[in-house]
């Protein structure tokens, strides 16, 4: 086991070095410069001197050869520079959103995972039933249904239920405030979002889980312990479900990892303040060093992710780790 975390963690080294090379070299093709959007902004008015100490004080004046080994080294000392269009740390510009960030990825996730295994379950333990046609309906409205219109019908749905109840309409908190700091001031104003992401990718983990358990249970160990007269329950805990997480277990894996950049509406809907918008305004002011770091902290999650499904693989099937 010890060997193939090992070696999954060695091929995580070339996956992050060419992303890397991929966005330093793809941002530099987009046309536009940063000098002169900052000087259009304050008035219009610019020469050639100016742009040129422009570009010397962000480093975009050396070779862009330059630019990528300085990209990299900052990279790998956990440096991530400094943004062109603000001049504050990089650093300083992620951390309070990513925190933000991966408590909403957290918490969906957990929702997600809460409602989509027992429902898939059941599923497919009740085929063809009434409820089965129940859950597959809940899950094709989730697919069907964005996150963002969800939590706007939230909103307006909260707003009408408080004003009728207690005559002053619900208002989320604006400022974010850390989970150890005031934990219902946090999830006051994360709970509802997580909510209606989390019932998104339910949807499709649902259907994962009913897919793979359908098939497994199909399979000759499942007829072979049913006539050993075992329980049904112990059946399908201990023999199928196991082997029907596999699947669900990587589409969990994937979909964490896309809300930590991947929710730009529903951060505008909510009013929260995270990675998504982070990276639109990034985009928007061709602020190349805050845009690349952005995509490394997100391809840097997604590998992270991948890795851990991985293990999680080899745990649910021990046949994994030595192939």
């Amino acid at each position: 086991m010890y060997q193939y975390i090992v070696k999954r963690i060695l091929l995580m080294v070339p996956t992050l070095f060419g992303a890397a090379v991929l966005v330093f070299f793809l941002l530099r093709l987009i046309p536009g410069d940063i000098c002169e959007l900052r000087m259009a902004g304050t008035g219009g008015y610019f020469d050639k001197e100016a742009l040129d100490v422009c570009r010397a004080e962000i480093g975009i004046d050396q070779p862009i050869f330059m630019q990528f080994l300085d990209f990299i080294w900052g990279f790998i000392q956990f440096d991530l520079g400094t943004s062109m269009w603000t001049n504050r740390p990089i650093g300083e510009e992620i951390a309070l959103r990513f925190e933000l960030s991966l408590q909403v990825a957290i918490m969906a996730t957990i929702t997600a995972t809460v409602i989509a295994i027992p429902l898939g379950t059941i599923s497919a333990i009740k085929q063809d039933t009434w409820v089965d046609y129940v859950v597959r309906i809940f899950s094709i409205a989730g697919i069907a249904m964005p996150s963002f219109w969800l939590g706007i019908l939230i909103i307006l749905g909260l707003l009408v239920s408080t004003q009728a109840l207690w005559g002053t309409p619900w208002m989320p908190p604006i400022q974010y405030v850390p989970l150890w700091v005031d934990p219902w001031q946090n999830l006051s104003m994360l709970i509802w979002p997580a909510v209606a992401t989390g019932y998104r990718y339910s949807a499709v983990a649902t259907r994962m889980t009913r897919s793979a358990l359908l098939e497994v249970l199909r399979e000759d160990y499942v007829r072979t312990a049913r006539a050993k007269g075992l329980r049904e329950k112990l059946i399908i805990n201990r023999h199928a479900l196991r082997n029907a997480l596999l699947p669900v277990v990587t589409v969990i894996g994937i979909e964490f990892a896309f809300l930590m950049g991947g929710l730009v509406v529903t951060e505008q809907v909510f009013n929260l303040n995270g990675l998504g918008k982070l990276f639109v305004e990034a985009v928007t002011n061709h602020d190349y060093t805050l845009t690349q770091a952005l995509v490394m902290v997100v391809v840097t999650v997604f590998v992270l992710t991948n890795f851990v499904v991985d293990i999680l693989y080899a745990w649910l099937d021990p046949r994994i780790r030595y192939t």
